[in-house]
């Protein structure tokens, strides 16, 4: 027998060992059957799983275990990503908390050997932790982005772009983090808005005393390295000075005023210094000017001289090279403090502005990134991107939901080169070696270099190869057939290559997506990567707040987990995970659908008791009694709407198709019909009540299973449906066939409107549970008599109704009237409840409703509120509004009812 609490904890454990350990998740590469293929997205080797993790992870296993059901062949290929930067500064954390020496005192050999032992160690934390989330992935495929394999395909493409001319190396500027000493992604890069100051600075004209330009500028400490002025072409109060030169204070050097679009006549004073090493549209308007692009920051963001000290020279009252001298060394922000104090001594210094500014910081270092201009390795994403644009235009790969391609073609249609090195030990070391001479060797291995190196030198020379390893997302934009065995030309890769479709979130669509499709496509023939590509949304708060850390909002899916078991979270992300739109996740919602499947429990353990089991042998084409064939109709219709919702991506439509089916159809209809029979005698009519019972009950469980895969499983189970198959590999639910469908579905959905009403009324009326009443009903066909006639104890024992009595004239004082069919239903009332009280009730309710709709209405109209407040708090009001307004409809609705 069923235990009489659901405990997920007792199973969930049990279940999943067993699963894995029978092979439940393997994909099988012989199989006749048509492949699904998944790629997970792959979580950092660093990483625990969040409850962004706990979403797309959902959603994959739903899609993953359906397919399964439906006889394909599914590869949920599983791996995680070695995450350059966020490993390296775990590992060297770790060694300054055991006292160990640091990593340039240990050396790249022995240092990354230490993160290897780490990884061993540690770094299988979120693969465990996904198996609590129920994830069915084939774990004997599990891959590393960093494993010999992979590496293998990173060098092969590598050296193939570098000969094809698709990856070059350039001097460019790049986000620089001044902490870690590395190129980092746009994506590594979180703006901050920081209350600053403008500075607005006097540039002397050359050879026109006291004349001065002025220009305002956040960074004043950049100055040391500014070699133009740019001013708007059209902008009339500069215009006698284009190709006029100015002076940089303190440096002396004279640069030219140019005429660039770029400068703003209405930001500022019009007029903006030009620093092409620091700052990324001044290296743009640099570029274009062909102006000299020193470099005033070190790595380390401190001020050096090495590229302008050549430009120093001494102008008495603005030029100081002594001065400048002094600032060598010197951090950013010291420096800044310094030149500005020098310039206001000078008089060079019109005036200061309090200014808020966003600044961008290294989202893991912490501290504000510079633009730097180094020499860097970069791919030439623009002609990989152009196959891409045009297998999306051609439908080849479509986005779900389309919204997303707009995206897409805005960032793949300008997209810059791809800067793919990084100033890290861990990760997939650049095959490129040096000669002495500086000519570069890029092969797949030191042997295939140095044997280069003598064909083109004659002899043997010394080579040494380039430090810096590969942006992490090299490696991760070759997933898709990596990880198949390519550049072996595997069975896997032709089976399972390309995918079918991708899950991920929008914030990636540049930084994997895109990229994954031009690898792809350049190294497969052509062929996309997958073809859908699902985005989901955000995990936000119940109020559609962002989580973070300081609001406190932050949840955490393991401990939800703990508390409500893995399938009421999994169930609870479908059922809100609807297209464009994100995820509203609070403990709440959670546990609501904690409530659900313990109504699956219970209604299971109910059936139990009464003898319901499998039968394998019952054939629902035979059933005959009404509420058999209603069930199984109802069933039908489930599962088509189930299936649909998931062609479609829609998981909160097969959620909610789920879930109306289950708790309104099934559980509070069908088995309490079904009370009275299968506590009554045996015969006939109970046999095929049980029958369709076990029948239901086992596709309610195939028809969960993809979302609610532990409490399904261990049901499945516990009956006997499969004990030789586990709920895995059980076929999808099939419409069967029900005789006379249609006649069934009538009569029992209006006797279940029928019921519904009466319960309606009473509930809004405040009629007390223990008080029955009888019903009047007028204007009848004989059939909806009938059909009382043959429910009258379902409707008296579920309406609270004694008796059923047609009427023939006008109705009695004090009757709630509803409209079922054509048929009229009046609830007497007098004598019941205290008429006009209730209507007293109900109208200062209203009263009540409307002055909160009224506030609303007043806040929404208000545009300072609107603008100002925070998006949230706008969709609160928004819901609340819609809220008071359904509530007002219901109280009108009572109020009609009752009849004077």
């Amino acid at each position: 027998m069923l235990d009489k609490t659901l405990n997920p904890a007792a199973f969930e454990a049990r279940l999943y060992e067993g699963w894995e350990r029978s092979g439940a998740f393997a994909a099988d590469p012989a199989s006749k059957a048509a492949p699904f293929t998944i790629m997970i997205p792959p979580p950092n080797v660093t990483g625990s799983l969040h409850i962004g993790h706990a979403l797309t992870m959902t959603i994959q296993d739903t899609l993953v275990r359906w397919r399964r059901m439906q006889g394909r062949d599914a590869l949920w290929q599983p791996g995680t990503d070695h995450a350059g930067i966020a490993t390296q500064m775990v590992v060297e954390r770790l060694l300054a908390t055991e006292g160990k020496p640091d990593r340039r005192a240990m050396g790249r050999d022995a240092f990354t050997d230490r993160v290897w032992q780490w990884k061993a160690e540690s770094g299988g934390t979120i693969t465990q932790q996904l198996r609590r989330l129920g994830a069915s992935l084939d774990w004997p495929r599990e891959r590393f982005t960093m494993d010999e394999g992979l590496s293998v395909a990173v060098r092969e493409v590598f050296v193939t772009l570098h000969k094809q001319g698709l990856i070059y190396r350039d001097r460019r500027l790049v986000n620089w983090d001044p902490k870690l000493l590395t190129a980092i992604s746009d994506l590594e890069v979180e703006s901050r808005e920081q209350k600053g100051s403008l500075w607005y600075l006097r540039y002397p004209v050359e050879d026109a005393p006291g004349a001065f330009i002025t220009v305002a500028t956040t960074r004043p400490e950049t100055m040391l390295g500014d070699t133009a002025v740019a001013v708007h072409p059209e902008d009339p109060r500069f215009a006698a000075l284009v190709g006029r030169r100015v002076i940089v204070p303190l440096v002396g050097r004279a640069i030219p005023v140019v005429a660039d679009e770029y400068s703003d006549p209405e930001k500022g004073t019009g007029a903006v210094k030009i620093t092409p090493a620091h700052d990324f549209n001044d290296f743009e308007v640099g570029r274009r000017h062909g102006v000299a692009m020193p470099t005033v920051l070190d790595p380390e963001a401190r001020v050096t001289l090495d590229e302008i000290e050549g430009d120093l020279r001494t102008i008495e009252g603005l030029a100081e090279p002594d001065f400048v001298r002094r600032l060598a060394g010197q951090d950013r922000f010291a420096a800044r403090k310094a030149i500005v104090a020098r310039l206001e001594e000078l008089g060079l210094l019109e005036k200061v502005e309090p200014h808020a500014n966003q600044v961008p910081h290294g989202d893991r270092g912490g501290v504000p990134i510079e633009p730097r201009l180094t020499w860097q390795w970069y791919c030439d994403a623009g002609t990989l991107a152009k196959p891409c644009i045009e297998a999306v235009e051609t439908g080849r790969m479509r986005f779900v939901p389309k919204q997303w391609e707009n995206t897409f073609f805005a960032w793949m249609r300008d997209i810059q080169p791809w800067c793919v090195s990084r100033q890290l030990w861990w990760g997939h070391q650049i095959p490129a070696w040096y000669a002495p001479d500086g000519t570069i060797f890029v092969e797949k291995t030191e042997a295939e270099a140095q044997a280069a190196a003598r064909a083109k030198f004659g002899g043997d020379v010394t080579l040494e190869r380039d430090p810096d390893v590969l942006d992490t997302w090299f490696s991760s934009a070759l997933w898709p057939f990596s990880t198949l065995g390519w550049p072996e030309r595997t069975a896997e890769v032709a089976r399972y290559y390309p995918g079918d479709v991708l899950v991920t979130g929008f914030d990636i669509i540049f930084f994997w997506v895109a990229r994954m499709m031009m690898m792809g496509q350049h190294f497969m023939d052509g062929q996309v990567p997958f073809k859908d590509i699902y985005i989901h949304g955000l995990v936000r708060d119940e109020k559609g707040q962002k989580m973070s850390k300081s609001k406190g909002n932050v949840m955490d899916p393991l401990e939800l987990i703990d508390a409500y078991g893995a399938d009421a979270l999994r169930f609870t992300i479908c059922a809100l995970t609807g297209p464009g739109r994100d995820v509203k996740l609070g403990r709440k919602r959670v546990e609501d659908h904690r409530s659900f499947i313990t109504k699956i429990w219970n209604a299971s353990r109910f059936l139990e008791m009464n003898g319901v089991a499998p039968d394998a042998g019952w054939d629902p084409a035979l059933a005959r009694a009404p509420l058999a064939r209603w069930i199984l109709d109802a069933a039908n219709r489930a599962v088509a709407e189930a299936t649909a919702a998931l062609e479609a991506y829609r998981f909160d439509e097969y959620a909610a198709a789920c879930y109306r089916f289950v708790w309104n159809s099934y559980c509070d209809w069908f088995i309490e019909f079904a009370k009275p029979v299968l506590n009554g005698p045996d015969g006939a009519e109970k046999d095929e009540v049980k029958g369709a019972a076990q029948h239901v009950l086992g596709t309610i469980l195939r028809l969960l299973h993809p979302a609610i895969p532990f409490v399904t499983e261990e049901l499945w189970d516990h009956f006997g449906y499969g004990p030789e198959c586990s709920l895995i590999r059980v076929p999808w639910p099939q419409a069967v066939p029900v005789t006379e469908a249609e006649a069934a579905r009538e009569e029992l959905d209006w006797v279940v409107r029928l019921i519904t009403e009466v319960r309606a009324v009473r509930s809004e009326v405040n009629v007390a549970p223990s008080v029955t009443t009888p019903l009047l009903v007028r204007d009848a066909a004989p059939e909806s008599l009938a059909r009382a006639g043959r429910w009258i104890d379902a409707i008296r024992r579920l309406g609270r109704v004694t008796e059923i009595l047609p009427l023939a004239g006008d109705p009695p004082r004090g009757v709630a009237q509803v409209v079922v069919g054509e048929a009229t239903v009046m609830l007497p009332l007098e004598g019941v409840i205290d008429i006009p009280a209730e209507r007293a009730r109900l109208a200062k309710a209203r009263g009540v409703a409307e002055g909160e709709i009224r506030k609303v209405e007043a806040k929404l109209g208000n545009p300072d509120f609107v603008s100002r407040a925070k998006e949230e708090v706008v969709a609160e009001n928004h819901e609340r509004l819609a809220s008071f307004q359904a509530e007002i409809a219901r109280l009108d609705a009572a109020l009609a009812r009752i009849s004077t």
